[in-house]
């Protein structure tokens, strides 16, 4: 994958530890910003699932009721 400059605003404090944490890992700090946005967006998506399966679990009655419960499944298919 192709790479591409950012270039961010920090205050002093934040950039320094964002040193020492690259640092204590061994990675450089362009690596440990691009695994925290990587591991932001997996906890996003993982939020989304969650989110979607909690609405899903609150409102089955009133689908089921507006549009009938979903068929069986036909036997030997499960």
């Amino acid at each position: 994958m192709a790479k591409t400059q950012l270039n961010v605003r920090v205050e002093e404090a934040t950039a320094e530890t964002a040193r020492e944490r690259a640092s204590q890992r061994g990675i450089s700090v362009n690596r440990y910003i691009e695994e925290l946005v990587q591991q932001d967006e997996g906890e996003n998506g993982r939020a989304f699932v969650q989110a979607a399966a909690d609405f899903m679990r609150r409102y089955e009655a009133v689908f089921d009721e507006e549009f009938g419960t979903p068929a069986q499944p036909a036997e030997g298919t499960r």
